[in-house]
């Protein structure tokens, strides 16, 4: 993995990884838990560097051509929203990530699973 760095840290529940990209223009804090990561829509737009819209729109054709079914990669956990308050959000681990890496030609869904 020479063009990401890989930083390991302790978390409840799991571990969470650092990645940066080489250039250090991306920085994410993925979930890793159960020998997978796990990461939200806007952690793939920034991942990816597209707009999140494009990734729901990726992630609807991929559950509705069955490519991947959402009970197999899509989890819902809690998190505290900037403004204080607790909201489940969905994260998706790394088949989908993949996917929606090749639908969108990022180099960096490629980078990320090196």
């Amino acid at each position: 993995m020479e063009n990401m760095k890989k930083d390991m840290l302790g978390s409840v529940g799991g571990q969470i990884v650092i990645y940066r990209a080489s250039d250090q223009s991306t920085v994410l804090s993925v979930k890793l838990e159960a020998e997978t990561i796990w990461l939200t829509t806007h952690q793939m737009a920034e991942l990816f560097e597209k707009d999140r819209t494009v990734i729901l729109r990726h992630i609807h054709n991929i559950y509705k051509t069955r490519e991947l079914s959402a009970a197999a990669t899509c989890a819902k956990n809690a998190q505290v929203a900037a403004d204080g308050r607790i909201r489940k959000m969905d994260f998706y681990n790394l088949d989908m990530i993949i996917s929606v890496g090749y639908r969108v030609n990022s180099w960096r869904g490629t980078e990320l699973c090196q």
